[in-house]
Order: C-alpha cells, then sequence, then structure tokens
C-alpha cells in the first residue's frame, strides 16, 4: 500500500471500498453535495467531481451534506476495527511489543497505523505503545510493586532502560514516583465527532473534541493544576463515561453520573458548576445565566469562564445562547451546538 495519502491513493481506497482507509478522509462529491466515507457502497463519482476533507467537519463547513447511504455522521472519525482490535489487545496487555511484522500479520499496513495513531494521538504508534507500558508500571509502583517487578512486567529486561523511558515519560525516576500523579488519557467516538477524555482517581477532569485548537493549552493547564502527567491509559471512570455518552446520544440519558474533577478558580468552579442546573432540553441567555450566578454585570466575564469549561455535553455549556437565542461562542463548532441542542429537544417529554 501506498504510505502517501496523495488524491489519486485516496480515490483509488473509494473505488476500493477500502476498510484501512477509514477515519484517515472523506469524498465529497462536487455533483451531488454530499460525502461519503471511503466503503461508501453509492455508486461511485468521477475523479474530477470528488474533493477529499481530512474529516466530515471540513467537509460539512464547506458546504456539504452527509450520504445517506454511508451515514458518515454515524460514526464520525471512528477508529477503524483493525486498529481498534490492536488497541484493545495493547490496553490488554502493555508489556506486548508490536512489530511491523505482528501489525501484517493482522492484515494492518504499519504506514496505515503510524499515520493513523500521528493524526489522531498526536504520536507514533510505538510511541503510543511506550506510554502505555509506562502507565502500567507507574501504576503497580504506587500500589506497593517493587521497581524491578514493574520493570520485568512492562517487558524491560534492563533496570537501566527502565528507568530512562520512565524519567522520559515522567519526568522523575520510578523511585521518586511515588508522590507523581498520572492524568490517563483516551479516545471516544461519538456521533459527532471523537473526543479526547482524562480522568484521575477523583473523576473525569477533560471532554474535548479532538481537533480544538485549546486542547494543547487544556492539557497544559490540567498538568500544571494537578501536577500530572497526561499518558493514554484505562480507568474505570472511562467505562461509566463511555456508557453514559451513549445513553445520552441515543436519548435514553439526561443526567449524568460520572464523578468530575474540575480545578480552576472559585468563581470558574461556580460557573461551571451553575452550568450543570441548566435541564436538559432547555437554553438560557449569558444574562439570566448571570443573574442565576448573582453576578448580573459579570456577562462578560461569565462567557469567558463559559469558554474556559474542559468537560464538553457533560457541563452543559452548549446550553447557552445570545440573548436573541442565536447559537454563539461553542468551542466545538456552533454545528455541533445545534446538533446537540436538536437531539436534547427531539427527546424531552411534553409536560
Amino acid at each position: 500500500m501506498n504510505d502517501m495519502l496523495t488524491n489519486e491513493r485516496m480515490y483509488q481506497a473509494l473505488m476500493e471500498k477500502d476498510v484501512a482507509y477509514e477515519g484517515l478522509f472523506v469524498a465529497a462529491v462536487k455533483t451531488t453535495g454530499i460525502f461519503c466515507r471511503p466503503t461508501c457502497t453509492a455508486r461511485k463519482p468521477k475523479a474530477d467531481n470528488v474533493t477529499f476533507f481530512p474529516s466530515s467537519r471540513e467537509a460539512i463547513e464547506n458546504g456539504y451534506r452527509p450520504c445517506k447511504v454511508c451515514n458518515p455522521l454515524a460514526a464520525i472519525g471512528q477508529t477503524p476495527a483493525h486498529i481498534r482490535s490492536i488497541i484493545d489487545a495493547l490496553q490488554a496487555d502493555p508489556s506486548r511489543k508490536w512489530k511491523d511484522a505482528d501489525l501484517l500479520q493482522q492484515g494492518v499496513a504499519p504506514g496505515v497505523i503510524r499515520r493513523w495513531f500521528l493524526k489522531h494521538h498526536g504520536v507514533t504508534f510505538h510511541a503510543y505503545q511506550r506510554m502505555l507500558r509506562m502507565n502500567a508500571a507507574f501504576k503497580k509502583i504506587q500500589t506497593g510493586e517493587t521497581v524491578t517487578a514493574a520493570a520485568f512486567d512492562a517487558g524491560y529486561a534492563s533496570l537501566s532502560g527502565f528507568a530512562d523511558s520512565f524519567k522520559s515519560v515522567f519526568g522523575v525516576s520510578p523511585v521518586n514516583s511515588k508522590h507523581q500523579q498520572v492524568i490517563n488519557i483516551t479516545r471516544l467516538e461519538t456521533p459527532i465527532g471523537s473526543m479526547f477524555a482524562c480522568a484521575v482517581t477523583a473523576g473525569i477532569c477533560l471532554l474535548e473534541f479532538t481537533e480544538r485548537k485549546i486542547l494543547a493549552t487544556e492539557f497544559k493547564a490540567l498538568t500544571r493544576l494537578l501536577r500530572a502527567n497526561i499518558i493514554p491509559g484505562t480507568s474505570p471512570h472511562f467505562e461509566v463515561l463511555k456508557q453514559e455518552l451513549d445513553e445520552y446520544f441515543a436519548g435514553t440519558r439526561k443526567v449524568f453520573t460520572v464523578p468530575l474533577l474540575m480545578p480552576g478558580t472559585a468563581f470558574q468552579q461556580k460557573i461551571w458548576q451553575l452550568l450543570q442546573t441548566v435541564p436538559y432540553g432547555t437554553t438560557r441567555s449569558y444574562k439570566q445565566q448571570a443573574i442565576a450566578a448573582g453576578e448580573p454585570d459579570a456577562v462578560r466575564a461569565l462567557a469567558h469562564a463559559n469558554g474556559m469549561n474542559r468537560i464538553a455535553i457533560l457541563v452543559p455549556c452548549h446550553r447557552l445562547v445570545g440573548g436573541d437565542g442565536s447559537l454563539t461562542g461553542y468551542g466545538g463548532g456552533i454545528w455541533r451546538k445545534k446538533w446537540l441542542l436538536e437531539l436534547e429537544k427531539s427527546h424531552v417529554t411534553p409536560s
């Protein structure tokens, strides 16, 4: 498989309905105004009539509608099944070191998985593996296991090699990591885009769409506020979060119960707590929210705090609108705000 994602290669993948390219691009058809996933079974357009975009968001922003045949918004940015199976295997056994030969044996081209991890996680597949191993080792040391045992369990034959890798990830040596904290991060799929979720022992501390430009700033703030490193890993909170998000998008959940941790200033925390009182399926203006907060003259400060919310959907900043009802000020994109409000409205039980 050609490792370069050229227009010619994407068009070939579209013609062949190549599942290996799911999540890497969408194909927009100029003559019909719709966009499709690579595996769409609809009649194929001529090459001159196709424009390729890296995600559904760009296609929508350029005026294209989702195809009704392949329904690309049903799993926008979804992790392809062949990559998902490898991630699941990695999380089940972080000590396993996947090599190119192992990937090929699973029918996955090393170039495809390398490109997917760089696009969706910002690191190479091998770096992702190393961070998972270090996270698993860190948790074992935290629970009292010896550094030697944690190193060998992580697949290291050399204690010095383990110590060097550990320090490169956490900034401290294994023996000095007792008072260190880890922020676990994972990637979730939703009907309106892939999201990063972060969790610590106390609860979920971040839930954001993966393409948000402010993500790097939010990650930096979390590491500073919690004095922790963000590392790929698992958390029992992720299981609850995924289940509750699935129920929310199905229209069967209106209130979330997964624990949250929202570090910030006293004013920010006050505003974020107040956001959670805006009922499902309703909206409030920023002015109404400022009055409810007892700060009627602090509309601008409230809007800024609202924008600094790191936990989308669960802390429903999408329910705040302009004084005239206009959909303004949503970091995830106005189209997502509209989608979420319409979802909730369609599942409100008439009184």
